[in-house]
């Protein structure tokens, strides 16, 4: 067995074993970085095939936390090993707080290293030589044959060098060949237990994806999921490569659909050609035919890992982003309502107590929570995918290279309110949220914010909130607290979703590092108000119940 499907063991052990940590206790100094919170979901209605399914995809999902531990940082699976050898106080709340980072490096505090004689956080992660520079790496990149340029820039390869120290490309499937093929097994052994058709066919296809490194039909069957159990297991998101934006990360979400949810928001797949062709850029930057699928999917969490799990949890997706699927099938969106919910009570409701004065409170709601955060999954899908480079068709991702995280989570959270905006005109939803989507958002500005803006949600919501404070359309008391001025954010919010599109549309990798510079920094006002929420969580550190229940049953 290598080392990599020692330590999914290992850590398979730990996660059934350790509870949450309320904080980071080292020495005399607690920080409430995380609320501890039972997450879980209704199975009592699944049966008992159905459920034994679940379990072994479960056991695939543990295994993705060994992946994005190898992802991360070379060193984490041997400094892992070391950490359970540790027995002290100490020891033991640095074992805590880094399978809560997956590594060393506190997440939501710039990636300040909690654990001594650890090297600074890798910015390439560990997806590229740890001798290599990214200057290196993006020479060679640029000297690539077409063909050879597509495998280097992919989701799915790491850079290695060869016995005479030159870089090359080397699919996932070679590179993590061990852990990949025993998390396959447990996918084929539940797709043997389910009686839902289209899981079985996901299950197999995404498990014949980890040999062949091909997730092209793998995406298409996750997307054309039909199924009371809603997994989406694999290499994702880019954000752990800060060099490029280039490389997946392995992560898990193990979840339950809920299906009133579910249907209530199906109307939403309806809009998005119309938001398509109403968004305020160019017309020759819209999408005249989006791909055909957009489901919506309100799920509850089971249990997550890998980069799902780390440090801040996800409230909700829009996969794939693999651009090919997108521009022949669309994108899915994955609602996690019970992360959703904690997050509201547990973190924005004491945030707004503090950030904005007692009038603007009553206009809060997870209602507009809610709505809003499906509305940025959505506009994800929407606006510039590809764009020409001197003659040359490329992405945005590949061309904004690490800006591209940054730029598209600010996009999608900008235009989302453009969207909102939109379909209130249209009467698609409710008026009475026209108000409670702006002030809530602005309270939730100052839950993103406390990612870090190294992170590219908390960085991506600063250039959003900097924009309003510079056009008036967000006001600060003489209290120090915030308000919406109601009659200045819609315009705002317009010229801002106008101007990152556009970015995007155009390539302009020079006009992101523009904005990335101007406005992704916490301003005196706004940290301020930062200094005031010490004492509030920065978000939830999930206990996954149900999950621990269906590795406790027989």
């Amino acid at each position: 067995m290598t080392r990599t499907a020692l330590v999914a063991v290992s850590l398979a052990a730990l996660f059934i074993a350790m509870s949450p940590a309320q904080g980071r206790q080292f020495g005399t100094t607690m920080t409430p970085l995380f609320a501890p919170v039972d997450v879980g979901a209704d199975v009592s209605s699944l049966p008992r095939s159905e459920r034994a399914a679940l379990a072994r995809i479960i056991d695939a999902a543990r295994v993705m936390d060994a992946l994005f531990l190898e992802q991360v940082w070379a060193g984490n699976p041997s400094l892992l090993l070391a950490l359970q050898g540790d027995r002290g106080a100490v020891g033991r709340a640095q074992l805590a707080f880094f399978l809560v980072n997956k590594g060393p490096w506190s997440r939501v505090e710039e990636d300040r290293a909690f654990i001594p004689g650890v090297p600074s956080k890798p910015e390439g992660a560990a997806y590229y030589p740890p001798d290599a520079t990214r200057d290196e790496v993006a020479a060679w990149i640029d000297g690539l044959s077409e063909d050879e340029r597509r495998a280097a820039t992919g989701f799915f390869t790491v850079i290695r060098r060869d016995s005479d120290g030159a870089l090359r490309a080397v699919p996932y499937s070679l590179e993590y060949q061990g852990p990949l093929a025993i998390a396959a097994a447990h996918l084929r052994a539940a797709a043997e237990l389910t009686a839902a058709p289209t899981l079985a066919r996901y299950l197999r296809t995404r498990a014949d994806a980890f040999a062949s490194n091909e997730y092209y039909d793998s995406d298409v069957a996750w997307m054309e999921l039909d199924s009371a159990i809603e997994p989406t297991i694999g290499p994702y998101e880019v954000y752990e490569d800060e060099w490029f934006n280039y490389k997946a990360a392995f992560e898990a979400f193990v979840t339950i659909r809920d299906d009133a949810e579910t249907a209530q928001l199906a109307r939403f797949g309806a809009e998005l050609q119309e938001l398509e062709d109403n968004l305020p850029i160019d017309p020759a930057y819209r999408d005249p035919e989006l791909g055909a699928l957009a489901p919506i999917r309100v799920v509850n969490v089971v249990f997550t890992s890998g980069d799902a799990n780390s440090g801040v949890q996800t409230a909700a997706f829009n996969l794939p982003n693999d651009e090919r699927v997108i521009r022949d099938h669309g994108s899915k969106r994955v609602m996690l309502k019970n992360v959703q919910e904690a997050k509201f009570q547990h973190v924005l409701t004491p945030i707004a107590a503090l950030a904005l004065p007692s009038s603007e409170r009553a206009d809060i709601s997870f209602d507009a929570f809610f709505t809003h955060i499906l509305m940025h999954e959505l506009m994800h899908g929407l606006g510039p995918h590809s764009v020409d480079v001197d003659g040359r068709e490329t992405t945005v991702r590949q061309t904004l290279r690490e800006t591209y995280s940054t730029i598209e989570e600010a996009k999608a959270d900008v235009s989302g309110l453009w969207a909102l905006h939109y379909l209130i005109d249209k009467g698609v939803i409710d008026r009475s949220l026209e108000r409670s989507i702006y002030t809530t958002f602005l309270a939730s500005t100052f839950r993103s914010i406390r990612f870090g803006i190294g992170a590219a949600h908390g960085r991506g919501v600063a250039i959003q909130l900097n924009t309003f404070l510079d056009t008036g359309a967000v006001r600060v008391g003489p209290d120090g607290r915030f308000r919406v001025d109601h009659g200045r954010i819609r315009d705002a919010v317009r010229g801002l979703t106008s101007r990152l599109m556009t970015i995007q549309a155009q390539g302009d990798y020079d006009e992101a590092n523009r904005v990335l510079e101007t406005l992704g920094v916490v301003r005196p006002e706004v940290q301020r108000v930062l200094d005031r929420l010490r004492n509030v969580p920065i978000d939830i550190q999930p206990r996954y119940v149900t999950a621990e229940e269906l590795a406790g049953s027989p």
